[in-house]
């Protein structure tokens, strides 16, 4: 390892447990600053602009959601003119949109894009307008939102997602020559940009949808014919998947199996694996190293005993912790997920009480028998949601489940594969990914007891 990668390893290690303290120390010093500014009454009261907005991010960093709120509302109570009303506007907004409060949260953006549409948080609020939309199943009223952006943002930060937001919204309303009309207009709008292979993409997975596997097949070919998949959703490997189980489907066994052996050793190389088997064909071989070192099965009786009591395979839970926080239980992300599931508050006191901790604290998250406990039932109420699909349990331990739900829905025929290729969020793809190749080594090496095999 050279020097230089062996000092920012250094400073990662000590970075991640220094930023956790100092956002924790914050929280800790704002709830005492907020006990000491309430009346007799409990009311809160009246501080500088500056003071409540410096709260509010606090609380919402930790995804405290209603404290946030509560100084958002002092400011535009007392400080409608401040400066900050746009961002404290912004951030009650996605405060609901996070919590899964999709009315309140279009009610929010429309007061912040009705006054400040020319500011930056203006124009991020119309676009999660449009996708707060897509989550409540209001799809043609989505893609009017996002049309809107492309209409007065053309150069807006978001301008090529909304373009692809758009192609998804008229697919999930049902509108697919005006989905495909907007694939067109993509095309041409970004020749030789990551949007215009999203956007084929996009037309891809319309027709294995729609079970037009020649189609399928003639556009994964074009995909495939020189395009770089640098920067966009799919990767070269998806496209062969995705063409390989078009000519499987289309009754041309001989040109699927060819194609499935053309798969690299990614997590669709995996998956052709198992496709030709199931089609009776020779196996690929797998000449992946057994590397124990780098899967150790760490908090062994607490899986164990989590995983039987909410039946679920603890060698998944393994692998969402490796993914999530290498093991490390004092682990805190910027956005205020804690310990070794990297749970944050406003998910795990949905869970809490089930998992055996009432009296749960945000600083208990960082106690493994405390996140494995919360994280088994958690995991366990994904696996009932998506029908065991582990796949779909890693895209909303990520993304989100009503996120997780459109992309399952819009999934046919319901094979992992074709359901990845729906997922909507680079970082989510990504993480199923790594969550389902660290599963499968893991299932490789241990047995569901977790004795090395």
């Amino acid at each position: 390892m050279t020097k230089l990668l062996l000092l920012f390893v250094a400073i990662v290690i000590v970075f991640v447990p220094v930023f956790a303290q100092q956002s924790d120390a914050a929280l800790r010093r704002v709830r005492e600053q907020d006990s000491a500014s309430r009346d007799t009454s409990g009311k809160l009261q009246t501080l500088t602009a500056a003071e409540h907005l410096s709260r509010a991010e606090a609380y919402s960093s930790n995804r405290l959601f209603p404290e946030a709120r509560e100084h958002w509302s002092k400011v535009f109570e007392n400080y409608p003119s401040d400066t900050g009303i746009a961002k404290a506007l912004f951030g009650t907004a996605r405060s609901y949109m996070w919590e899964r409060k999709y009315t309140e949260a279009v009610r929010w953006f429309d007061k912040l894009t009705k006054d400040y549409l020319n500011t930056k948080d203006g124009r991020e609020g119309l676009a999660f307008k449009g996708a707060s939309y897509v989550r409540m199943g209001r799809n043609l009223e989505a893609a009017q939102v996002y049309e809107q952006y492309v209409t007065m943002f053309p150069q807006g930060e978001r301008i090529e997602s909304a373009h692809l937001n758009i192609i998804d919204a008229y697919r999930e309303a049902g509108k697919f020559d005006e989905a495909n009309r907007w694939v067109e207009r993509t095309l041409q709008q970004f020749p030789g940009k990551p949007s215009e292979v999203n956007a084929l993409h996009a037309r891809l997975r319309m027709e294995i949808n729609h079970e037009d596997w020649n189609a399928a097949v003639r556009t994964a070919g074009q995909l495939l014919s020189g395009k770089s998949f640098a920067g966009s959703m799919a990767s070269s490997d998806e496209v062969k998947f995705l063409r390989a189980f078009a000519f499987e489907r289309s009754g041309n066994k001989s040109e699927a199996a060819t194609a499935y052996v053309s798969i690299g050793s990614s997590y669709f190389g995996g998956l052709a694996r198992e496709r030709r088997s199931k089609m009776g064909m020779q196996a690929i071989a797998d000449v992946s190293p057994r590397n124990y070192a780098e899967f150790p099965v760490p908090f062994r009786s607490e899986l164990l005993r989590e995983s039987r009591k909410n039946k679920f395979d603890p060698r998944f839970l393994l692998a969402i912790m490796k993914q999530e926080s290498t093991f490390r239980a004092n682990a805190k992300s910027p956005a205020g997920a804690r310990g070794l599931l990297q749970l944050v508050f406003d998910t795990a006191v949905k869970y809490n009480r089930k998992a055996g901790y009432p009296n749960m604290q945000p600083d208990d998250l960082y106690k493994p028998a405390v996140s494995i406990a919360i994280g088994s039932v958690y995991v366990a109420e994904l696996k009932a949601e998506f029908g065991g699909l582990y796949e779909a349990i890693a895209a909303s331990y990520n993304g989100g489940e009503d996120n997780t739900a459109r992309w399952l829905k819009r999934s046919k025929p319901k094979d992992p594969g074709i359901f990845i290729s729906e997922i909507g969020f680079a970082e989510t793809k990504n993480y199923v990914f790594k969550v389902m190749n660290n599963y499968r080594t893991y299932r490789e090496l241990y047995s569901e007891d977790l004795h090395r095999k």
